[in-house]
Formats: C-alpha cells, structure tokens, sequence
C-alpha cells in the first residue's frame, strides 16, 4: 500500500445487474475512473475488514453510489468494526454515509444476502482484525466464485470455498515466510486442495511477494495441486462464464460482464 508497488484499489464485480465494489482502498476511485468503471454505476460496496488498504476509499465510493448523497441507493455491508467500531479499532465509515445506501449489513460469518443478482455469503476468516470475514459469491448461470480477504490458514476454512468455479485467496508471502494473520503459498495450497476449485487467482500480494515473484508462487500452486492458478496484475479482467476467460492489460480486447478487476 505505501509504495504502490501494486494497486490497492480493490475488485469490481459485475454481472448483468450487480455492480459491486470489493473492498476500496487507496486508489479505488481514481484506478475506477482510469479503467472505465464509472463509480455511479455502483449498487453495493462491501468491506472484509478494518483495515486502511482494504476500506480508505469507501465513503467517497458511496458518494457516488448515492449520486453525490442526493438519493439513497445501493447496499454497504461491512463487519461491526468497520461500521461501529470494535477493540481493535475505531469506526472508518462515518454515520453521515452509512445513511444514504438503502441497506447497510452488518456482517459476521454465515450472513447471506442479495445484491441484485448476486447471493452473497460472508464466510469465516481469521486475521489480526478480529472481525474480518470473507465472501462466497453465487451467480445466477455460471457457479460460484470466492474471495478468502485476509485470513492465516485454519482447520475447515477450505469447506467455505468448496465447489466455488474461481477462488481468488489473498497470499501475502511466499511459502517459508509465515506471518502471523496472512496466508502463504504453502497455506494456499492446502485451502486449494480442499476447496477444489476451477481456477484460482492469488492476490492482495505483500512486498516479500513481489520480490519472490509471485509469478514462481503461482506456478507452485498450480504443479502441487493441478488446478490452474495465476498471481493477479493490476488491471486484471476475469470473465466467468461456461469457460473461464482471463485477459491482462496488455492483451486486453472489449470489456465484458461478470467481469473481476
């Protein structure tokens, strides 16, 4: 996040209906607009934990969902800390913004809702903020697909995941480098052979990462449990359709529903 070696503006879901905002970190509205996604265009923002790379650009997300706090429109769900704060930190959306969306969720493990056509589920994580949780997305015609946001590796958390058609696990270090709260290849690994997803996409990727290659971290995955695994890049488009479709900046052509930036 401080040096920006990688974008810490978040994922954009979109599917016919649903145009949703994934945890908006620094740089969520400005890489929005540079990448076409019109933030006004936005039903639901949601936020997996407390923490300033995963929530900063939050409220003026919601700005523009409620067309500049004019109509109340969308859906904001967050964990209790996020909205009321908690031991661990103080409340980072104001009261002022969780009253302009239609609903505002408070989130815990097991909460299932509805953003348009999107099922959302929050599942259980285990991080240094106690009340962060992650999300099990289920779409209308093409499965499901999974974000794990920050979580250490735990008995069961594979089960959350089960089925899903794409999992995207937030890997902060490369295996051998544990730390404590955040995943490593070897965890992800472990998470992968549970779950038995389609494909999977690591993320949210720390600076002993980058240096390591995330690249390398990937490809070890991918030969320890033969299912298709890619280290995310900035401006990454994900089309979940009958097939998975991927496309990087450099290769990218027309932009498409049930797209993941």
């Amino acid at each position: 996040m401080i040096t920006q070696r990688r974008r810490t503006a978040g994922i954009r879901i979109i599917s016919e209906k649903a145009n949703v905002h994934l945890d908006p970190g620094p740089g969520a509205l400005v890489y929005s607009i540079k990448e076409g996604l019109d933030p006004q265009k936005l039903n639901g923002i949601l936020v997996s934990h407390c923490h300033p790379d995963h929530y900063t650009d939050a409220e003026v997300l919601i700005e523009a969902m409620t067309r500049g706090m004019t109509r109340k429109r969308g859906v904001l769900a967050a964990p209790r800390s996020v909205l009321k704060g908690s031991e661990t930190c103080q409340r980072v959306i104001s009261t002022y913004h969780q009253s302009m969306p239609e609903q505002t969720l408070i989130l815990e493990k097991g909460v299932e809702f509805q953003i348009q056509d999107l099922k959302i589920k929050s599942t259980e994580a285990r991080h240094t903020e106690p009340d962060t949780v992650g999300f099990r997305f289920e779409t209308t015609a093409f499965g499901d697909f999974a974000y794990t946001s920050d979580t250490e590796y735990f008995e069961g958390i594979g089960e959350y995941y089960r089925g899903v058609r794409l999992l995207l696990l937030c890997v902060m270090r490369p295996s051998g480098k544990p730390w404590k709260g955040h995943m490593t290849t070897d965890d992800a690994i472990k998470i992968v052979r549970e779950a038995g997803p389609e494909q999977v996409i690591i993320t949210h990727l720390g600076m002993q990462m980058i240096f390591q290659s995330p690249f390398k971290e990937a490809k070890k995955i991918q030969e320890k449990t033969s299912v298709p695994t890619l280290a995310a890049m900035d401006g990454m488009r994900v089309m979940l359709a009958e097939e998975i479709k991927i496309e990087t900046p450099s290769k990218r052509g027309q932009s498409a529903l049930n797209t993941f930036i």
